[in-house]
């Protein structure tokens, strides 16, 4: 099994190109960071339910397949076909997303996938990387199954990111998104923080040094592109980087936690992680979709 697997929903992206017109690409938060991890050098599985014999599914494999990435934990459904959004981009490469996915396999993948196969998957990982978005799809039965198969994956030593990625229209209510992304907090080692995604909740530094004094490796991101690293009672700053020319930000904060990761992976210091992760972002957002044409990547060495 790969060293790092990643769980959540890969869609079918639409990114609207002009009127009538669109490009096809497949995407989600956390695949959009496997894809990278895999480019990176850390062999990476996807762990999803896709639909069943339809051309998206068959998208969504060929695009593992040719990253590279294992599709041991893959669950297909049959007659379901994968949940699809479009992008739309303002002149400033800022996005408005529409989404179908209300039916898509994903939101069942703990019901349709063999539990007993994912939980020794999961041991045997160096890496588990999920997100809030991951815990919204799965709903409250698919939550009730992963978040103890977290807890006993750490417990043996297994390395636990987690992105905060909130997104308050995925849940019914926000004490619910509360409380499932405080219980996976609890079995984290990495913890990726947007200061907007936890702002309902509190002070996001407040907050990011609590989850830090609990042995959490917190990386709290802000609006003005400023970077702390938290770990421990140490913080370390990292001021904002000059602007760049933007196309579109989609999935600009996958790439980021992608090159962190990758970074920490091979013991390097958070400083270098973070100049990896921003450098990956910038070049991710001079294009167009979430995921970058692999000649665009740019030498992170």
């Amino acid at each position: 099994m790969a060293g790092v697997i990643a769980l959540g929903e890969c869609m079918v992206e639409l990114s609207l190109a002009g009127e009538g017109t669109a490009l096809v690409g497949y995407a989600g938060d956390t695949f959009n960071t496997a894809v990278y991890l895999q480019r990176l050098g850390a062999p990476t599985a996807y762990a999803t339910a896709l639909g069943g014999g339809d051309p998206f599914t068959r998208g969504i494999l060929a695009k593992m397949a040719e990253e590279g990435m294992a599709a041991d934990l893959v669950v297909e459904a049959k007659g379901r076909v994968p949940g699809l959004y479009a992008i739309q981009r303002d002149a400033a490469g800022e996005r408005s997303f529409y989404y179908w996915r209300g039916e898509a396999p994903a939101r069942d993948y703990l019901g349709l996938v063999d539990v007993t196969k994912l939980a020794a998957a999961l041991m045997a990982a160096d890496l588990v990387y999920l997100s809030a978005i991951s815990l919204a799809v799965l709903g409250d039965q698919g939550r009730a199954v992963l978040i103890p198969l977290l807890r006993e994956a750490a417990r043996g030593g297994v390395a636990v990111a987690f992105d905060t990625n909130y997104r308050p229209r995925l849940w019914p209510e926000p004490e619910l998104a509360a409380a499932a992304i405080g219980a996976v907090i609890e079995t984290s080692r990495y913890l990726s923080v947007s200061s907007a995604d936890v702002a309902a909740w509190g002070d996001p530094a407040a907050l990011a040094r609590g989850w830090a004094a609990r042995g959490v490796e917190v990386v709290l991101r802000y609006d003005d592109r400023r970077i702390e690293v938290m770990s421990g009672d140490r913080v370390e700053a990292f001021p904002a980087e000059p602007p760049i020319p933007v196309l579109d930000t989609t999935g600009a904060g996958d790439a980021f936690n992608a090159g962190y990761l990758a970074r920490r992976l091979k013991g390097r210091a958070p400083g270098e992680a973070v100049s990896a992760g921003r450098r990956l972002a910038s070049a991710v957002v001079q294009h167009p979709g979430a995921i970058i044409p692999r000649t665009a990547m740019p030498d992170l060495a």
